[in-house]
C-alpha cells in the first residue's frame, strides 16, 4: 500500500519535470529562431528534407483520403437523395481537418523520427558536446533551422494536400459515381470560404512547429546509447501525434467557436 502512493508521486514529479524542461527548451529554441546569426544553408537543407521529400507520402495520403471521403459521403447522402452535397463535404473536410491533420501525422512519422534519431545519435556520440567545445551553439545550429523549416514547409505541404485531396474526391465522384464534372467544380468553388483554407494553414504551421520541436527535444535529451536513441524516436512520434490531435481541437475552437 505504501508503494502505490510513491509510484503516483514519482509519476507526477516526472511528468512535471518533463513539462518544465520542454517549456524551457521551447522558449530557448524560439529565441534562437529570431536572434541572429542565422544559417540559411542549413534552413534550406531542412526545408528540402521536410517539404520536398515528404511530398510523395503526403500526396498519396491526401488523394486516397479524398477518394474514400467521396465514396463514404455518397453512401450516406444517397439515402436522402442529397448527392449534390458530396463536393461540399469533401472540400470542407479536406481543407479544415483531414488535410492538415493527416499531413502532419505523416510528417511526424517520417521527419520527426528522423530528427530525433539524428540529434539523438549526435548526443550519445558526443558530437553535440563537440559543437559546444567549438563555440557553436547546438540550439542555434541544430534546433532553430529545423523549427523554421517545419514552420514554413508544413503549410506548403498542406496546401498541396488540399488540392490533391479535392482532386481525389473529384475523380471518384465524376468517373465512378456519375456526378456532373461542371456541377461538382462549381459547388466546390461556391461552398469553399477563405476561412476554411486559412484555418487549415494555421493548423499546419502549428503542427509543423510541434513535429520539429518534439523531434529535436527528444533527440537532444536522449541518453543510453542505441537503445536511448530508439526510445527518443518513439517518444518523438507518439508525443507529436498526441499534441497534434490536441492542438487541432484548440485551433478549431479558436477559429469556429461561437
Amino acid at each position: 500500500m505504501i508503494h502505490f502512493p510513491q509510484l503516483i508521486g514519482r509519476t507526477v514529479l516526472a511528468g512535471l519535470t518533463t513539462a518544465g524542461r520542454l517549456s524551457i527548451f521551447t522558449v530557448v529554441a524560439l529565441i534562437h529562431c529570431v536572434r541572429p546569426p542565422f544559417y540559411p544553408r542549413l534552413i534550406l537543407r531542412q526545408m528540402i528534407e521536410i517539404g520536398y521529400y515528404s511530398l510523395p507520402v503526403v500526396g498519396l495520403t491526401a488523394i486516397f483520403t479524398g477518394m474514400v471521403l467521396a465514396l463514404q459521403s455518397h453512401t450516406g447522402f444517397s439515402r436522402f437523395e442529397a448527392e449534390a452535397a458530396i463536393p461540399n463535404v469533401v472540400v470542407i473536410s479536406i481543407t479544415r481537418e483531414l488535410g492538415p491533420v493527416l499531413a502532419a501525422l505523416m510528417v511526424a512519422g517520417r521527419v520527426g523520427a528522423a530528427m530525433a534519431a539524428e540529434i539523438g545519435t549526435m548526443r550519445v556520440t558526443e558530437q553535440i558536446d563537440a559543437l559546444t567545445t567549438l563555440s557553436t551553439n547546438p540550439m542555434k545550429y541544430l534546433v532553430a533551422p529545423r523549427l523554421i523549416a517545419a514552420l514554413v514547409m508544413l503549410p506548403c505541404l498542406v496546401l498541396v494536400a488540399d488540392i490533391i485531396g479535392v482532386l481525389g474526391g473529384y475523380l471518384v465522384s465524376t468517373y465512378k459515381l456519375g456526378l456532373n464534372p461542371g456541377n461538382y467544380l462549381r459547388n466546390t468553388w461556391e461552398f469553399l470560404e477563405p476561412i476554411d483554407v486559412t484555418s487549415g494553414l494555421v493548423k499546419a504551421a502549428v503542427f509543423g512547429f510541434i513535429v520539429a520541436l518534439l523531434g529535436c527535444y527528444n533527440g537532444y535529451y536522449s541518453k543510453g546509447g542505441a537503445q536511448g536513441v530508439g526510445a527518443a524516436t518513439t517518444s518523438a512520434v507518439v508525443g507529436a501525434s498526441i499534441l497534434i490531435l490536441a492542438s487541432d481541437y484548440i485551433v478549431t475552437e479558436l477559429f469556429f467557436s461561437r
